[in-house]
Protein backbone atom coordinates (compact mmCIF):
# COMPACT_ATOMS: atom_id res chain seq x y z
CA UNK A 1 0.00 0.00 0.00
CA UNK A 2 1.41 3.41 -0.99
CA UNK A 3 1.83 5.92 1.83
CA UNK A 4 -1.32 9.04 2.39
CA UNK A 5 0.14 12.59 1.53
CA UNK A 6 -1.94 13.35 4.38
CA UNK A 7 -0.35 10.87 6.91
CA UNK A 8 2.83 11.96 9.04
CA UNK A 9 5.59 10.13 6.92
CA UNK A 10 8.35 9.04 9.24
CA UNK A 11 11.66 11.02 9.07
CA UNK A 12 15.37 10.72 9.95
CA UNK A 13 15.97 14.18 10.79
CA UNK A 14 16.42 13.66 14.67
CA UNK A 15 19.99 13.89 13.95
CA UNK A 16 22.97 13.94 12.26
CA UNK A 17 23.51 10.33 12.05
CA UNK A 18 25.62 8.95 9.39
CA UNK A 19 23.21 7.64 6.28
CA UNK A 20 23.02 3.98 5.35
CA UNK A 21 23.83 2.25 2.25
CA UNK A 22 20.23 1.44 2.01
CA UNK A 23 19.22 5.22 2.62
CA UNK A 24 21.70 6.41 0.08
CA UNK A 25 20.28 3.55 -2.82
CA UNK A 26 16.70 4.36 -1.75
CA UNK A 27 14.48 5.99 -5.32
CA UNK A 28 13.19 9.20 -3.09
CA UNK A 29 11.81 10.39 -6.59
CA UNK A 30 11.01 8.75 -9.83
CA UNK A 31 9.62 10.91 -12.59
CA UNK A 32 7.98 8.30 -15.76
CA UNK A 33 7.48 10.03 -19.23
CA UNK A 34 6.76 12.92 -17.79
CA UNK A 35 5.14 16.12 -20.27
CA UNK A 36 4.89 19.50 -19.52
CA UNK A 37 2.68 21.95 -22.27
CA UNK A 38 2.28 25.62 -21.51
CA UNK A 39 -0.94 25.84 -23.99
CA UNK A 40 0.41 24.45 -27.07
CA UNK A 41 3.94 24.70 -26.70
CA UNK A 42 5.30 21.11 -25.13
CA UNK A 43 8.24 21.97 -22.83
CA UNK A 44 9.23 18.91 -21.17
CA UNK A 45 9.44 15.67 -23.74
CA UNK A 46 8.97 12.13 -21.87
CA UNK A 47 11.40 12.67 -19.09
CA UNK A 48 12.48 9.38 -17.07
CA UNK A 49 14.82 10.00 -14.05
CA UNK A 50 14.98 8.79 -10.50
CA UNK A 51 16.28 10.95 -7.53
CA UNK A 52 17.80 9.00 -5.28
CA UNK A 53 17.44 9.53 -1.13
CA UNK A 54 20.27 11.70 0.51
CA UNK A 55 21.96 12.78 -2.63
CA UNK A 56 22.30 16.19 -4.29
CA UNK A 57 21.12 15.88 -8.01
CA UNK A 58 22.32 18.51 -10.36
CA UNK A 59 19.99 19.75 -13.41
CA UNK A 60 22.38 21.62 -16.34
CA UNK A 61 21.64 22.65 -19.65
CA UNK A 62 21.17 25.73 -21.81
CA UNK A 63 18.49 28.43 -21.00
CA UNK A 64 14.92 27.30 -21.65
CA UNK A 65 16.10 23.46 -21.93
CA UNK A 66 13.39 22.67 -19.45
CA UNK A 67 15.45 22.11 -16.07
CA UNK A 68 13.23 24.75 -13.78
CA UNK A 69 10.15 23.32 -15.50
CA UNK A 70 10.68 19.89 -14.37
CA UNK A 71 11.89 21.35 -10.82
CA UNK A 72 8.72 22.96 -10.75
CA UNK A 73 6.80 20.27 -11.73
CA UNK A 74 8.24 18.07 -8.66
CA UNK A 75 6.17 19.70 -5.97
CA UNK A 76 3.58 21.08 -8.39
CA UNK A 77 4.48 24.61 -8.85
CA UNK A 78 3.59 24.32 -11.98
CA UNK A 79 -0.10 24.50 -10.72
CA UNK A 80 -0.06 27.64 -10.06
CA UNK A 81 0.38 28.69 -14.48
CA UNK A 82 -3.30 28.08 -15.47
CA UNK A 83 -2.00 27.47 -18.86
CA UNK A 84 0.26 24.55 -17.67
CA UNK A 85 -0.44 21.25 -18.12
CA UNK A 86 1.89 18.00 -16.71
CA UNK A 87 1.62 14.69 -18.26
CA UNK A 88 3.14 11.40 -17.07
CA UNK A 89 3.64 9.92 -13.74
CA UNK A 90 5.83 11.89 -10.66
CA UNK A 91 5.76 9.62 -7.32
CA UNK A 92 7.69 10.27 -4.21
CA UNK A 93 7.70 7.23 -1.77
CA UNK A 94 5.94 5.54 -4.18
CA UNK A 95 3.00 7.75 -4.50
CA UNK A 96 1.66 9.39 -7.08
CA UNK A 97 1.94 13.35 -6.55
CA UNK A 98 -0.76 14.18 -9.12
CA UNK A 99 -3.10 12.00 -7.97
CA UNK A 100 -6.47 14.16 -7.27
CA UNK A 101 -6.42 13.42 -3.35
CA UNK A 102 -3.04 14.96 -3.03
CA UNK A 103 -2.92 17.74 -0.52
CA UNK A 104 -0.88 20.01 -2.30
CA UNK A 105 -0.02 22.04 0.74
CA UNK A 106 0.97 19.59 2.74
CA UNK A 107 2.94 17.91 -0.08
CA UNK A 108 4.94 21.42 -0.47
CA UNK A 109 5.81 21.04 2.71
CA UNK A 110 7.63 17.78 2.62
CA UNK A 111 9.18 18.68 -0.89
CA UNK A 112 10.67 22.41 0.11
CA UNK A 113 11.86 25.17 -2.83
CA UNK A 114 14.35 27.65 -2.76
CA UNK A 115 14.09 30.08 -5.52
CA UNK A 116 16.44 31.95 -7.62
CA UNK A 117 16.41 35.40 -6.12
CA UNK A 118 16.37 35.54 -2.39
CA UNK A 119 12.58 36.43 -1.12
CA UNK A 120 12.42 36.38 2.57
CA UNK A 121 9.04 37.66 3.66
CA UNK A 122 8.28 41.08 4.85
CA UNK A 123 8.56 40.04 8.20
CA UNK A 124 11.31 40.06 11.26
CA UNK A 125 14.13 37.15 10.54
CA UNK A 126 12.66 35.05 13.47
CA UNK A 127 8.56 35.20 12.04
CA UNK A 128 10.29 34.65 8.42
CA UNK A 129 11.33 30.44 9.79
CA UNK A 130 8.99 30.52 11.87
CA UNK A 131 5.58 30.99 9.56
CA UNK A 132 6.11 27.49 7.93
CA UNK A 133 5.67 25.83 11.26
CA UNK A 134 2.75 27.70 12.11
CA UNK A 135 0.74 27.54 9.62
CA UNK A 136 1.22 23.64 9.70
CA UNK A 137 0.52 23.46 13.05
CA UNK A 138 3.98 22.24 14.10
CA UNK A 139 4.44 23.33 17.51
CA UNK A 140 2.46 23.76 21.01
CA UNK A 141 4.33 26.17 21.99
CA UNK A 142 6.35 29.08 21.80
CA UNK A 143 9.48 27.08 23.21
CA UNK A 144 8.96 24.35 20.60
CA UNK A 145 8.74 26.99 18.38
CA UNK A 146 11.43 28.68 19.34
CA UNK A 147 14.06 25.40 19.42
CA UNK A 148 12.34 24.84 15.89
CA UNK A 149 13.46 28.20 14.48
CA UNK A 150 16.92 27.92 16.19
CA UNK A 151 17.77 24.54 14.35
CA UNK A 152 16.80 25.54 11.04
CA UNK A 153 19.09 28.67 11.31
CA UNK A 154 21.99 26.32 12.44
CA UNK A 155 20.96 24.07 9.86
CA UNK A 156 21.11 27.03 7.29
CA UNK A 157 24.51 27.81 8.99
CA UNK A 158 23.11 31.38 9.76
CA UNK A 159 22.14 31.02 13.98
CA UNK A 160 25.40 32.90 14.94
CA UNK A 161 25.36 35.76 12.74
CA UNK A 162 21.51 36.46 13.74
CA UNK A 163 20.37 35.02 16.95
CA UNK A 164 20.92 38.56 18.69
CA UNK A 165 18.59 40.68 15.92
CA UNK A 166 15.64 37.76 15.40
CA UNK A 167 13.08 40.54 15.60
CA UNK A 168 15.26 42.91 13.23
CA UNK A 169 13.51 42.55 9.65
CA UNK A 170 15.14 39.62 7.10
CA UNK A 171 14.72 42.22 4.56
CA UNK A 172 17.95 43.82 6.18
CA UNK A 173 20.34 40.76 5.94
CA UNK A 174 22.77 41.03 2.87
CA UNK A 175 21.92 38.57 -0.31
CA UNK A 176 23.65 35.71 0.98
CA UNK A 177 22.53 35.23 4.51
CA UNK A 178 18.76 36.28 2.46
CA UNK A 179 19.40 33.14 0.53
CA UNK A 180 20.68 30.96 4.00
CA UNK A 181 17.12 32.71 5.45
CA UNK A 182 15.37 31.47 2.71
CA UNK A 183 16.88 27.94 2.88
CA UNK A 184 16.24 27.63 7.17
CA UNK A 185 12.49 28.81 6.27
CA UNK A 186 12.13 25.71 4.01
CA UNK A 187 14.29 23.42 6.39
CA UNK A 188 11.66 24.50 9.39
CA UNK A 189 8.70 22.30 8.51
CA UNK A 190 11.14 19.27 8.42
CA UNK A 191 11.31 18.59 4.65
CA UNK A 192 12.08 15.24 3.04
CA UNK A 193 13.20 16.95 -0.22
CA UNK A 194 14.93 20.35 -1.20
CA UNK A 195 14.43 22.14 -4.42
CA UNK A 196 16.73 24.54 -5.16
CA UNK A 197 16.39 26.92 -8.29
CA UNK A 198 19.99 28.79 -9.30
CA UNK A 199 20.01 29.56 -5.56
CA UNK A 200 23.57 31.29 -6.23
CA UNK A 201 23.10 33.20 -9.61
CA UNK A 202 22.40 36.63 -7.63
CA UNK A 203 25.18 36.15 -5.21
CA UNK A 204 29.03 36.59 -4.97
CA UNK A 205 31.48 33.79 -5.09
CA UNK A 206 31.97 34.33 -1.19
CA UNK A 207 28.01 33.55 -0.35
CA UNK A 208 27.80 31.11 -3.05
CA UNK A 209 30.89 29.51 -1.28
CA UNK A 210 29.03 29.39 2.31
CA UNK A 211 25.79 28.03 0.32
CA UNK A 212 27.99 25.37 -1.97
CA UNK A 213 29.07 24.20 1.65
CA UNK A 214 25.31 24.38 3.25
CA UNK A 215 24.25 21.87 0.26
CA UNK A 216 26.67 19.87 1.11
CA UNK A 217 25.66 19.47 4.83
CA UNK A 218 22.11 19.43 4.42
CA UNK A 219 22.61 16.49 2.23
CA UNK A 220 22.81 14.41 5.42
CA UNK A 221 18.99 14.70 6.40
CA UNK A 222 17.41 15.94 2.78
CA UNK A 223 17.71 15.22 -0.86
CA UNK A 224 18.44 17.94 -2.69
CA UNK A 225 17.52 19.13 -6.56
CA UNK A 226 19.10 21.80 -7.82
CA UNK A 227 19.27 23.53 -11.13
CA UNK A 228 22.65 25.34 -11.91
CA UNK A 229 24.06 27.26 -14.95
CA UNK A 230 27.40 26.73 -13.40
CA UNK A 231 29.12 23.06 -14.82
CA UNK A 232 31.75 23.82 -11.69
CA UNK A 233 28.81 24.45 -9.27
CA UNK A 234 27.09 21.01 -10.29
CA UNK A 235 30.88 18.98 -10.51
CA UNK A 236 31.08 20.61 -6.95
CA UNK A 237 27.84 19.59 -4.96
CA UNK A 238 26.58 16.84 -6.95
CA UNK A 239 26.72 12.90 -6.44
CA UNK A 240 24.48 12.71 -9.74
CA UNK A 241 23.82 15.02 -12.61
CA UNK A 242 21.11 15.22 -15.19
CA UNK A 243 21.64 17.02 -18.88
CA UNK A 244 18.69 18.73 -20.46
CA UNK A 245 18.79 19.52 -24.04
CA UNK A 246 15.44 21.61 -26.01
CA UNK A 247 13.20 19.77 -23.45
CA UNK A 248 14.67 16.28 -23.49
CA UNK A 249 16.53 14.43 -20.63
CA UNK A 250 19.60 13.95 -22.67
CA UNK A 251 21.34 11.60 -20.30
CA UNK A 252 22.19 11.32 -16.80
CA UNK A 253 24.96 9.54 -14.70
CA UNK A 254 27.19 10.20 -11.57
CA UNK A 255 28.85 14.02 -11.89
CA UNK A 256 32.34 12.45 -11.90
CA UNK A 257 31.22 10.23 -15.31
CA UNK A 258 29.14 13.24 -17.07
CA UNK A 259 31.81 15.70 -16.42
CA UNK A 260 34.80 13.24 -17.66
CA UNK A 261 33.24 10.65 -20.08
CA UNK A 262 29.98 11.58 -21.34
CA UNK A 263 27.83 9.41 -23.23
CA UNK A 264 25.83 11.57 -25.77
CA UNK A 265 28.10 13.89 -28.11
CA UNK A 266 25.29 16.84 -27.27
CA UNK A 267 26.61 16.39 -23.10
CA UNK A 268 30.27 16.34 -24.56
CA UNK A 269 29.60 19.48 -26.45
CA UNK A 270 27.93 21.69 -23.67
CA UNK A 271 30.26 20.50 -21.44
CA UNK A 272 33.15 21.80 -23.60
CA UNK A 273 31.48 25.06 -24.16
CA UNK A 274 30.81 24.19 -27.95
CA UNK A 275 27.09 25.40 -27.27
CA UNK A 276 24.84 26.60 -24.52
Amino acid sequence: MTPDMNQSIPQDTAGDSPVTQSQADAVKLKARNVKVFYGEKQALFDVNLDIKANEVTSLIGPSGCGKSTFLRSLNRMNDTIDICRVEGEISLDGQDIYDKNIDVVHLRARVGMVFQKPNPFPKSIFDNVAYGPRIHGLTNSNSELEGIVQTALEKAGLWNEVKDRLDQPGTGLSGGQQQRLCIARAVAVSPEVILMDEPCSALDPIATAKIEELIDELRENFTIVIVTHSMQQAARVSQRTAFFHLGYLVEEDDTEKMFTNPTDERTQGYITGRFG
